[in-house]
């Protein structure tokens, strides 16, 4: 990468903007999957009258709130965007962009604010049942906002309802909602951000188990996690596979970066699949790889000996980059095996028995692999974004707008002091949730039960009456 590039302001756009979203996933991304735990607890108690999951439920609203302030507040400046270094795109050609993101903001947003402050400070303030509605309220407005967000990114990645044919003029709004990437775009995030909530859950529980501390409460929502891990560690390496196919499909072009696969296979003979290599773009070929005959064709078609397109049927001008896509796409589902192997590794431990207080003393090595796959985790959803956005350009909506048409005309130096601006401001926002998050962490659950429910007293004068 030269100087020039660096100084580019397409460049310093683009790199604002990633930066600002990958910031903002690490909040987003939990905040869902946490409030349905939260949620899930909640009703647990109300069911089954134990105090355990009131306790559960109180404590990790703690964290949930944090993560949805540091969410709004990071999340906000991204819509902002669209008008100061993406105005050539806002003027023109987002108007279903902008629908999408006003859409989630009076429906979902709204929803998840209005009900927050009860599911805050409402308890035992309001009844029972009115606080169980508040949270489930947080917990379809955040689910709705991940929904419209992701049906915008989604149409940007096949974009559908348009008339004329080659317009970006949405006519035909069910289809467009309803776009080829849609299901697997939004399935494909939601779950993943499920298996990074559990993971985090799984991580704290086991900071917890290796000091000893509330041994029997963490232990029990450690089981609790690992349960729900069974079904969706593996659902998010077959909702990925399936992701994949949709992607071959739609963006042929993507899906030969994926892989850095250059040259479409010959009838009767089988893609290769490349387990690792070193893409040469320039050179439309890969230095050196090591891979496994047949494999690519078999995973795509079904078949040994099914065709995949070789990025070298593309023009160079409509290639994604290759080097970064490959790694990232790499990087992302081999921590998703990873996680299931985790998920089966601890199954086994339980099924031993090794799962007991007494039992885990001796088991550090398990419980401190938990506490790195929650990193691993978000590590694997930064991946995949990165591997979803790059693997789109040089199209911005893909096949229709290029990203180079749709930057706002900025000096570079406006666009960098911006840059720099927001640096700092997310670098303290971290550090503010390190903070706070550090201090739940210390201070640890509130063991003594559930709050106490005030009666209603009879107004003044009627005590009598009332006797």
């Amino acid at each position: 990468m030269t100087a020039e590039t660096l100084f580019d302001p397409l460049f310093l756009s683009r790199l604002q903007f990633a930066l600002k979203a990958l910031f903002h996933i690490l909040w987003s991304s939990l905040s869902i999957g946490l409030i349905l735990y939260i949620f899930l607890m909640e009703a647990l108690w109300l069911r089954r009258k134990d105090n355990f999951y009131y306790i559960q439920a109180r404590f990790w609203t703690r964290f949930f709130l944090l993560i949805f302030a540091i969410g709004v507040v990071s999340g906000i400046p991204m819509g902002f965007e669209f008008g100061t270094n993406w105005g050539r795109f806002a003027a023109a050609k987002n108007g279903f962009i902008g629908e999408m993101l006003g859409v989630e903001a009076t429906m979902a947003f709204m929803l998840e604010a209005g009900f927050l402050g009860i599911m805050a400070f409402g308890w035992g303030r309001v009844s029972k049942g009115l606080h169980l509605f508040a949270t489930a309220m947080v917990a379809l407005g955040t689910s709705l906002s991940a929904f419209w967000i992701m049906v915008a990114n989604s149409w940007m990645q096949t974009p559908s309802g348009l008339s004329p044919a080659g317009s970006s003029v949405v006519t035909s709004y069910l289809q467009a909602i309803f776009n080829p990437d849609m299901p697997w775009g939004v399935s494909h995030m939601y779950v993943a951000a499920l298996e990074t909530t559990l993971f985090f859950v799984g991580a704290v529980s086991a900071w917890y188990l290796l000091r000893r501390r509330h041994t029997d409460f963490f232990l029990r929502s450690f089981k609790i996690v690992l349960a729900a891990a069974v079904f969706i560690a593996p659902l998010q390496v077959l909702v990925g596979d399936m992701s994949g196919k949709a992607v071959a499909r739609h963006q042929p072009a993507k899906l030969a970066a994926f892989e850095a696969h250059w040259e479409t296979n010959p009838p009767g003979t089988g893609a290769a699949w490349k387990a690792v290599a070193w893409p040469d773009q320039a050179k439309q070929a890969n230095n050196w790889e090591i891979e496994i005959p047949n494999v690519l064709s078999l995973l795509l078609t079904y078949s040994p000996t099914g065709e995949v397109k070789g990025l070298k049927e593309f023009p160079r001008e409509d290639q994604p980059p290759v080097l970064i896509t490959f790694y990232t796409f790499r990087i992302m589902f081999s921590i998703g095996f990873a996680l299931v192997f985790l998920m089966l590794w601890t199954l086994w431990e339980w099924r031993k028995g090794h799962l007991k207080p007494e039992a885990l003393p001796d088991r550090k090595a398990l419980l401190y692999a938990w506490m790195i796959a929650l990193p691993l985790s978000y590590t694997a959803i930064e991946m995949g974004w990165v591997t979803r956005e790059v693997g789109r350009q040089p199209w911005l909506i893909y096949g229709l707008i290029r990203t180079n048409e749709a930057a706002s005309v900025l000096p570079s130096g406006a666009v960098a002091a911006s840059l720099a601006g927001y640096l700092i401001v997310y670098s303290v926002l971290f550090f503010f949730f390190v903070v706070m998050a550090r201090g739940i962490l210390m201070k640890g659950p509130d063991l003594h039960g559930e709050p106490s429910y005030p009666t209603l007293s009879p107004p003044p004068g009627k005590e009598e009456e009332s006797r």
